[in-house]
C-alpha cells in the first residue's frame, strides 16, 4: 500500500469557479476550421474571434473613480524614490488628518480621474497639459 497522497491535478486547482459575467450577445455561426480533429469526428469547430469593444468615451465631468471594486485591467507604472514617498505620505496624510483609510492604487485612481475630467473642460488650459509642455 503506498503512503503517496492522491492530490487533484493542475486543471481541477486552476479550474473557475464563476462563469464571467458578460453581457447578452447575438449568438455567431460556428465556422468549421480547416484543420481536421480527431476528437471532433474530422471537423474541428471554432467560433470566430470576438470583435474588440469599441473604446469607451466619457463625457467631461462623468470621469469618476471606480473606488473600491476589483479590476480587471492593469498598468505598471515606474516612479522614483521620492513620488514613492510622496505618495506614501499623501496616504498617511490622507489617514490622520482627513480619517480617510486608503490605498495608494485608490489615490492614484482619484488623481487620475481629476486630470482627465480637467483635461475634457478646459483642453489646452488644463493642469496637465500645461505641466507636459514644462509651463
Amino acid at each position: 500500500m503506498s503512503r503517496r497522497v492522491a492530490l487533484p491535478g493542475a486543471d481541477e486547482l486552476f479550474r473557475r469557479t464563476q462563469a464571467p459575467v458578460r453581457p447578452a450577445e447575438p449568438a455567431e455561426p460556428v465556422v468549421a476550421d480547416a484543420a481536421p480533429s480527431a476528437m471532433e469526428g474530422g471537423v474541428r469547430a471554432t467560433s470566430p474571434a470576438p470583435a474588440a469593444p469599441a473604446p469607451r468615451r466619457r463625457r467631461a465631468g462623468a470621469g469618476r473613480p471606480t473606488g473600491r471594486v476589483r479590476h480587471e485591467e492593469k498598468i505598471t507604472v515606474y516612479v522614483s524614490p521620492e513620488e514613492l514617498i510622496d505618495l506614501e505620505n499623501a496616504k498617511l496624510a490622507l489617514r490622520a488628518q482627513h480619517g480617510l483609510a486608503v490605498d495608494r492604487g485608490r489615490i492614484v485612481r482619484e488623481a487620475l480621474a481629476v486630470v482627465v475630467s480637467d483635461l475634457e473642460q478646459r483642453g489646452e488650459d488644463s493642469i496637465i497639459v500645461r505641466r507636459l509642455r514644462g509651463l
